[in-house]
């Protein structure tokens, strides 16, 4: 399948670009400039993979939302808070409807660049604190996707079932060079260490059993998950098959 994938520069959204590199032919990479505290800090290493691999790389820049939307994650908002990704204090970095918008954008890219799939790595701890990540939405918006194209474009979202450390094991198979990737919100040179992103890195690498290449501020004691967050492990496999399915 012709596909285009969407990468922050992130190890998620990097590990689906190289599992799409050997799943599909992936047209382009796909990445967004929305005022967000780490962008200039992670699109660099989206460029760099995607130069890697020889696949176009377009950056998009979404400037209204760094300007009119409210989000500690912008550089119009407060400051990025500490403690654990799934901790309700994460809340306040969520950018609202920002996968919605983006999948918008990149529908209408996929179907200029004749691509007939999209790629996003949505995963399962993502779905504590981000709606537009939550796999009910994503099956809403691949129907949209699909409906609203003559491509029929399928979402595919292969790591949806599986945990952040699964698809640090996943990259680590790929060889993704993981001290080429960016997590931490608050941006700068040198990830933190403390934000809940960064929590969440380490915890990855951490369950992966794999050494964690990244260079850290501080590494204090890992926050434990709040009680109501259980850990997912439907799957330690991408899958392959993640285009939507109709509801039963």
């Amino acid at each position: 399948m012709k596909v285009v994938v969407l990468c922050s520069g992130g190890m998620d959204s990097v590990t689906a670009l190289h599992w799409a590199r050997r799943e599909h032919d992936v047209r382009a990479v796909l990445s967004f400039d929305y005022g967000s505290k780490h962008n200039a800090s992670e699109l660099p290493f989206a460029a760099a993979h995607a130069r890697a691999l020889g696949v176009r790389h377009v950056v998009v820049p979404l400037a209204f939302i760094g300007e009119h939307f409210t989000s500690d994650l912008l550089q119009s908002g407060g400051e990025i808070p500490e403690g654990h990704y799934a901790a309700d204090n994460m809340k306040r970095t969520v950018v609202p409807f920002r996968n919605g918008i983006m999948l918008a954008v990149a529908g209408g890219f996929a179907e200029s660049a004749e691509a007939t799939g999209l790629v996003i790595a949505a995963h399962t701890g993502d779905h504590t604190i981000y709606p537009d990540c939550r796999e009910d939405f994503m099956r809403a918006m691949g129907d949209a996707l699909r409906l609203g194209t003559y491509a029929g474009i399928e979402l595919l979202r292969p790591f949806i079932a599986l945990t952040k450390g699964q698809i640090a094991a996943e990259g680590a198979r790929l060889g993704v060079d993981f001290a080429q990737t960016w997590s931490c919100y608050k941006g700068g040179a040198v990830h933190c260490g403390k934000c809940g992103t960064c929590v969440e890195r380490r915890e990855a690498f951490q369950q992966a059993g794999l050494v964690d290449p990244t260079v850290y501020e501080a590494t204090p004691p890992l926050p434990s998950a709040p009680r109501s967050v259980q850990p997912s492990a439907d799957s330690d496999q991408p899958n392959k098959n993640s285009q939507p399915k109709a509801d039963s």
